[in-house]
């Protein structure tokens, strides 16, 4: 913030004040990105183009990562589930994002290298977090032959592994698939701990898009309402998105048994909060629970 004195500030000094005012910490930022399709080998040259171009922090796959050391976020390989996965690399998730976002406030003015897999990926990074659009863009085809990166593709498809730019030490507590190997890097550094990188097997592989239609989820909503005994009829099921973020309406016949209607109201909320939630990453706001008639 612009400090003034309290005597003496003309009317130009309390302009810039006011401005000075609004300027983020995160505007002392450099940022670089690193682009490169899926499986094209960026994370196992991530350090390397750190060095080059005097980096600071890279972000890759939901981590903030320094000399091979994980600074804050948390790795979209320690979801069990591919969209929410995307959603941890895209830092969708508020504590996720914010954790990120107050460590780099700390630490300006510094460089950061965001890694992603296209252009539109790395403008959708660096928004979420507030940081300034990058001064450089590196395409993988700048640092790597046709044939590097062909192998890599193969490496990935038979394989099915990926390589994080952090020890195995610090891996293991934020994965959630199989831990393969540890690799050193090629390109040596004063500094051992850059040397690191681990190669892991996250419980799925994914390259491309993930589309979830509207039909798959009040499917999905249906398969989770008949799951018990109290469910007598559905008479109406609505999906409203908003964004990533959906609200469902459902109108139902209840069979009480041994159970309240309203017990019975929570109990189907909890259900289809929690289903959906997990079987598709995206975060469910409202379930709005009308109970039409009730069987004794």
């Amino acid at each position: 913030m612009i400090r003034k004195e309290a005597n003496g500030a003309g009317p130009g000094e309390k302009e810039n004040e006011q401005r000075g005012e609004n300027i983020s910490p995160l505007s002392l930022i450099e940022v670089l990105a690193f682009v490169g399709a899926a499986g094209t080998g960026k994370s196992q040259r991530a350090s390397q183009v750190a060095r080059q171009y005097g980096i600071d922090f890279v972000i890759d796959d939901g981590l903030l990562v320094s000399k091979g050391q994980i600074m804050a976020g948390k790795s979209a390989k320690s979801e069990k589930n591919m969209v929410r996965a995307i959603r941890r690399a895209l830092f969708e998730y508020a504590p996720h994002r914010l954790e990120v976002v107050d460590f780099l406030a700390a630490h300006v003015p510094c460089k950061v290298m965001v890694i992603a897999t296209s252009n539109s990926m790395m403008e959708k990074i660096v928004e979420k977090l507030g940081l300034p659009r990058p001064q450089r863009v590196i395409d993988i085809t700048e640092v790597a032959s046709n044939e590097e990166i062909n192998n890599a593709l193969k490496e990935r498809r038979e394989k099915k592994q990926h390589v994080v730019p952090v020890s195995r030490t610090q891996i293991q507590r934020n994965f959630a698939g199989k831990l393969v190997s540890q690799l050193k890097d090629l390109f040596k550094s004063k500094d051992r701990q850059d040397e690191t990188r681990t190669v892991v097997k996250p419980p799925f592989s994914f390259d491309g898009r993930v589309t979830i239609e509207e039909e798959a989820i009040v499917t999905m909503i249906r398969r989770l309402l008949v799951l018990g005994d109290h469910i007598h009829q559905v008479h109406e099921l609505n999906l409203v998105p908003d964004g990533d973020i959906l609200n469902v309406n459902l109108v139902v016949d209840i069979k009480l048994g041994d159970k309240n209607a309203l017990y019975l109201a929570r109990l189907l909320q909890k259900k289809i909060s929690v289903g959906l939630s997990f079987f598709t990453g995206m975060e469910v706001k409202k379930v709005n629970v009308r109970i039409n008639e009730v069987l004794l």
